[in-house]
């Protein structure tokens, strides 16, 4: 039956929308054709009763997206950051969905507490307060710590909100299936791995241990960070469904008006939330993954502090320097060497014009430099980039999709705290400092260094190597071949041997 209640709890989506009149809204902001929406609108109304009502008191787009789950909230979040691409009224609304979504009782979430930490509520926090701040997931309370009087903030998941997320990605799996059989030309997007993907974060984020975990990782990495703060975790105070951090005073992101009465340069603040967020994925190779304005203070002092660390991201060391090559390219607006770093990655397929696809790259980059950000329209450069990517054959790379998700989210954070930002300048000097770390003449030698080390290891195996693929030559069946082959592997080995020997012979220099 999983089939026709997925089917069910699409169309229910669609009802929602309409019947709260959010359907109206998404449509303008989306600048839909006006014969697109008229069919839309039309074909809709009939099912309009089966849809959620919500709350009246939110703005439409928000009352649907409260009322439908989640994992929908979660999408909500993501688009409250770009302005540029639903407008911004839509995304003013949206951001009351980032921390300021409906509570469970105090009651249920102290129930929850005692029930995870196995001990009274009182035993462990001498003070308790109401929610402070409720988002999809969880929603967090004001505390102290009996034992020590240390304020601190405890996350508490929404009760049932396992059962709530398996219903969403469920019917999200539905439509990526429906999606990849009615229209092949998408599936090089490959929706169900991008579904499958999501899923596997979100559900990460139903197990607090795993995010405190993530916590204290990124709090390590960045402890030497100049005005950045990670709160610290009180794991003795924490489980699978609750966690306690340290208490963090700041304003939200969001609040532009209490940041500008506090005399913060927003201009600065813009600029570091987006270094910081580069700085991490080259550098450390982990990043937090949901960086939006809910997730985000400033201090009195301009210190960021950042929050809800249940996604966070990984990219190994390779695809740093890719991803950092492709950044500095783009940068140099050498779209040539842009384009040979997607081959050589195995990103386009070999069969294509590095040329072509380095004038496509061009056209897509060139419209950006000697721009503010208040002239380029982010709908139309993901459009034309969505076109290029398509003419040559590229696939949706899984391992990349969270970065690219935050990094349009920071560019949406940055961009409304100072409209006139312009990325690539800002990211300028990050990148170039990875390259000329990660990629320069000192990076060769420790990349040789370790290399040496390796074949060190292996470096008395040799000889008994080499004598292994000489015996096995020798039992060739023709005389000749045999011969050949034996001096070619006699040679390779040799040479390999003398080779790893001279490398062990340095390294231990």
């Amino acid at each position: 039956m999983r089939g026709p209640h997925n089917l069910l709890r699409l169309i229910r989506t669609g009802a929602t929308f309409e019947r709260s009149g959010a359907m109206g809204e998404v449509l303008r902001a989306m600048e839909a054709p006006p014969l697109v929406a008229a069919v839309t609108r039309v074909l809709g109304w009939p099912f309009r009763w089966l849809g959620y009502r919500g709350d009246p008191s939110l703005p439409p787009v928000t009352r649907a997206l409260t009322e439908l789950g989640p994992a929908y909230i979660k999408f909500g979040q993501i688009l409250s950051t770009r302005p540029d691409v639903v407008g911004e009224d839509l995304a003013r609304q949206l951001q009351v969905l980032q921390d300021k979504l409906p509570p469970f009782p105090t009651e249920v979430a102290r129930a929850e507490v005692a029930r995870e930490l196995g001990r009274p509520v009182e035993e462990v926090f001498s003070e308790f307060s109401g929610p402070v701040a409720a988002a999809s997931l969880a929603q967090v309370h004001h505390a102290r710590l009996a034992e020590t009087g240390e304020e601190v903030a405890v996350k508490v998941l929404r009760p049932g909100i396992e059962r709530a997320c398996r219903r969403d990605t469920d019917a999200f799996r539905f439509a990526a299936r429906m999606i990849e059989g009615l229209m092949p030309g998408v599936r090089r997007l490959r929706p169900i791995d991008v579904v499958e993907h999501f899923e596997s974060v979100l559900f990460a984020e139903l197990d607090l241990r795993l995010e405190s975990a993530a916590a204290s990782e990124f709090a390590a990495n960045t402890e030497d960070d100049p005005l950045f703060r990670v709160p610290r975790v009180k794991w003795n105070a924490s489980g699978r469904r609750v966690m306690t951090l340290g208490w963090a005073e700041g304003i939200g992101l969001a609040d532009l008006a209490a940041i500008d009465a506090a005399g913060i340069d927003r201009k600065a603040l813009a600029e570091r939330v987006l270094q910081l967020f580069l700085m991490h994925a080259l550098r450390d190779g982990y990043f937090h993954g949901d960086m939006h304005q809910g997730n985000l203070k400033v201090a009195p002092d301009g210190t960021l502090i950042a929050f809800d660390f249940g996604i966070m991201g990984r990219i190994d060391d390779y695809t740093r320097r890719v991803y950092a090559e492709i950044l500095f390219g783009f940068i140099r607006r050498d779209y040539r060497r842009v384009a040979e770093v997607h081959f050589e990655a195995g990103y386009v397929p070999a069969d294509r014009e590095v040329d072509e696809f380095a004038r496509a790259l061009r056209a897509v980059g060139e419209p950006i430099f000697g721009m503010d950000a208040t002239h380029i329209s982010m709908g139309r450069l993901l459009s034309y980039l969505f076109e290029v990517t398509e003419r040559f054959g590229m696939q949706t790379r899984t391992e990349l999709i969270l970065l690219q998700r935050t990094m349009v989210v920071v560019e949406g954070v940055a961009r409304s705290l100072d409209p006139h930002i312009n990325i690539w300048q800002v990211a300028r000097p990050v990148v170039e400092d990875y390259i000329k770390e990660e990629l320069g003449p000192k990076a060769m030698l420790r990349d040789l260094a370790a290399t040496a080390r390796v074949l060190a290891r292996f470096g008395p195996r040799l000889p008994a190597l080499a004598e292994e693929a000489l015996q096995r030559t020798a039992r060739a069946e023709d005389e000749a071949e045999r011969l050949d082959a034996g001096q070619r592997v006699a040679w390779a080995a040799i040479g390999a041997a003398g080779a790893a020997v001279l490398i062990w012979v340095v390294a231990l220099i």
